[in-house]
């Protein structure tokens, strides 16, 4: 493996992200995934119980379940090492959202001819980038379910293997996503120069 070149990759995406965060439709994604993920993320961290307790205690305590696990999201009530790997999962997808967002808008622009290639091209990097998120929200309750209360040593250490796993996928999505979009972002400052240079040189 050509490690410099696989850094090189990896400084290029982080340029791409910090070019996304100054544009307003990356936050359009990111804020809504963020919260979503990191509520559903904390809403499952005990299994399936809370949303059984929902179901039992009616209306107002939902809310208030709800509202506990939104403010989970920023660690308020709640235990670091319980906190912190559920916030950055979160946070990776929500960077991942946004970039999705970002780089369909961007493709549809600049392919305003071919509407649907530009769709079409988008989905595909969506499907590539995937959503860990939602492989550690639904197989980390599954895990409590299917162990039973004995084997709770068992059952943490896989739903720590899981978890593991899902920010190294979520990583390497984001640094694809990323260089996707510095591409995309550089190619399309390159062609509004050259537009301008002709236009200058047409007008002269």
């Amino acid at each position: 493996m050509n490690w410099r070149k696989w850094l090189d990759d990896f400084v290029l995406a982080g340029k791409g992200i910090l070019l996304a965060v100054k544009e307003k439709r990356f936050w359009f994604g990111f804020i809504p995934a963020f919260l979503f993920f990191g509520m559903l993320m904390n809403l499952l961290s005990g299994g399936f119980s809370k949303f059984d307790l929902m179901g039992a205690i009616g209306f107002p305590g939902s809310l208030k379940i709800i509202l506990d696990s939104f403010l989970a999201i920023f660690g308020i009530n709640q235990p670091f090492l319980d906190w912190l790997p559920v916030f950055f999962i979160a946070f990776l997808q929500g960077i991942l959202i946004g970039l999705i967002v970002l780089l369909w808008n961007k493709k549809r622009e600049q392919n305003s001819a071919n509407l649907e290639r530009a769709g079409i091209i988008t989905g595909l990097i969506a499907l590539g980038a995937g959503c860990p998120t939602c492989g550690t929200t639904l197989i980390t309750p599954l895990i409590g379910a299917i162990f039973s209360t004995g084997s709770l040593a068992i059952a943490g250490a896989i739903s720590t293997i899981v978890t593991i796993l899902a920010i190294i996928i979520a990583i390497l999505s984001v640094k694809r996503l990323g260089l996707e979009i510095y591409v995309t972002i550089i190619n399309e400052k390159y062609l509004a120069k050259k537009s301008k240079k002709e236009e200058n040189e047409k007008s002269s």
